[in-house]
């Protein structure tokens, strides 16, 4: 006989630890496309991920001879390690599909677009970083973002304040 799961067990199958997000990305670069890729890396860097410990900042990805490649992504040696532990900010292959690799390649090659990591997390225990096709933002793209964003937290300031009121 078949066994159901419960929902519990269901989110925990699913549950996505994020290590590290780039918060400037979404600021600096409007995002036209999202990929996950899976990384290839050592097993201190693993170790050191676990422990939550990583930068974005000023990462960014290349594609070099048809393959996909993680650059300045800061991942600290692992405090437990020995001579075997990594180079903090080493280039890391990121494993996409064939099709997603020519699809990329074509994109940047026509449009000015780049690659950008958004977030780096573990799905079902391996490493997984989000990654962006995006086009850079102007400063007056910036402005106008800024400007809406507050409008829209005025707004729903003054509907909760009009709720409030109401009941």
């Amino acid at each position: 006989m078949a066994r159901k799961s419960s929902p519990a067990a269901d989110s925990a199958k699913s549950n996505n630890k994020v290590v590290a997000t780039n918060r400037r990305a979404r600021h600096n670069y409007s995002v036209l496309e999202t990929f996950e890729a899976g990384v290839q890396l050592v097993g201190t860097e693993v170790k050191s991920l676990r422990d939550g410990q990583a930068s974005l900042a000023d990462a960014f990805a290349t594609i070099d001879d048809g393959e996909v490649w993680l650059r300045n992504l800061h991942i600290p040696e692992y405090h437990h390690g020995s001579w075997t532990n990594h180079t903090p900010r080493r280039n890391r292959k990121l494993l996409l599909h064939r099709s997603q690799i020519d699809n990329l390649i074509g994109r940047i090659r026509d449009g000015n677009l780049t690659l950008v990591p958004l977030s780096l997390y573990f799905s079902d225990g391996k490493v997984k970083v989000e990654l962006a096709l995006a086009r850079g933002k102007e400063a007056r793209d910036k402005r106008q973002d800024i400007a809406k964003r507050d409008a829209d937290r005025e707004i729903t300031r003054e509907l909760g304040r009009r709720a409030k009121g109401m009941t």
